[in-house]
């Protein structure tokens, strides 16, 4: 055991003198939760190829993600993705430069499924291997449309993460404020689920609030305590508010809650977060996570920031959820700086993006 590590550890040593003027490309690999996804990106912008597989038919039926069902998907299609992400860019595991792989934060038997296919390459091949963060992953989605410019705020939404993150260079990121209960997008699917809405609920939501009008009182907390987020009050007053009208035998039209929840999540989203891009005094704000494709979110976050000459980037709804090509394009920077990881990585469930 110990004469193989070190064995692969003389060979990741020899491939640091490779030249990096030469163009680098990353084999991604996500796993974090419920899409499978392997991409390959050339020099931490180029997308080559970026197949995902998604489970959300087979995890609607249960209202949410099964942890063990999620796993042994990832098991079933993991090594044909990695077939067809190679077809699809035209290459061979041997023109490879390095293997970005998710290892946390998510659900662990979803991440050591990723992990371990990436140490068995990376083992198998000699490949350099890299850790990525998974909100870092999201964060880098931008740096596939647009390169980065530092300073920068980044707003980071999605079904398990709220995170307001500020960044001078790459991979330092200093957590200004996050949740204290319930992320953004959970309570999307929670609300949605009150409403008798299909899972995911992010999505029906947003298209059911279009069509109502922002008429039912509910709360913003935190709004004037620092930058972290609380949505569970927030999602216990609307099925509170149901739930009584219920009994009152009244009617609250759904379109119009959805408009109400919406408008109280986007209030607290935006305000907070350009209280950090003024403190901070950045020209730059990202927003990154699968609630960044939300439009009633992407639609204010615009108007605010053309108001306060802010330079806003939002990646496409199909780099908003999860992808290895975010991955790849965080694992970039890691494999540039020499920031490799050995054959001991592990998944981490709680992985912090900052200490």
């Amino acid at each position: 055991m110990l004469s193989w590590k070190k064995e692969m550890e003389k060979k990741l040593e020899r491939l640091k003198t490779i030249d990096l003027k030469e163009s680098v490309i990353i084999l991604g690999i996500e796993t974090s939760c419920d899409e499978t996804s392997i991409a390959i990106v050339q020099d931490g912008h180029k997308i080559l190829s970026n197949i995902v597989s998604s489970q959300i038919a087979i995890h609607k039926r249960f209202g949410g993600v099964v942890p063990e069902v999620a796993s042994r998907k990832h098991v079933e299609v993991i090594n044909v993705l990695l077939e067809e992400a190679l077809n699809d860019a035209k290459l061979k595991l041997g023109d490879i430069s390095a293997i970005a792989v998710t290892y946390g934060p998510g659900l662990i038997g979803s991440l050591l499924v990723g992990v371990a296919a990436a140490k068995a390459i990376s083992f198998a091949k000699g490949i350099p291997l890299v850790g990525v963060n998974h909100i870092a992953g999201h964060i880098y989605a931008n740096n596939l449309i647009k390169q980065l410019e530092f300073p920068l705020i980044a707003l980071v939404v999605s079904g398990g993460h709220t995170e307001l993150v500020y960044m001078e260079d790459h991979h330092k990121f200093e957590v200004l404020g996050m949740t204290r209960d319930d992320a953004a997008g959970e309570a999307y699917d929670k609300v949605a689920r009150t409403l008798e809405l299909p899972y995911p609920g992010g999505p029906y939501i947003d298209k059911l609030a279009k069509e109502g009008k922002a008429t039912i009182e509910l709360p913003r907390a935190l709004m004037d305590n620092g930058y972290d987020f609380s949505f569970s009050g927030l999602k216990s007053a609307v099925i509170n508010t149901m739930h009584n009208a219920k009994q009152r035998g009244e009617y609250i039209a759904k379109e119009d809650m959805a408009a109400s929840f919406q408008e109280a999540v986007v209030d607290v989203l935006v305000s907070k977060t350009l209280k950090a891009v003024q403190e901070k005094q950045v020209k730059n704000l990202i927003v990154a996570g699968g609630v960044a494709a939300n439009q009633g979110l992407r639609s204010r976050l615009k108007e605010k920031c053309e108001q306060l000459g802010i330079d806003l980037t939002i990646p496409p709804l199909e780099l908003c959820t999860d992808n290895a090509a975010m991955i790849a394009s965080a694992g970039y920077f890691s494999y540039l700086k020499g920031e490799w990881s050995n054959l001991e990585l592990n998944g981490i469930a709680g992985l912090p993006l900052s200490p």
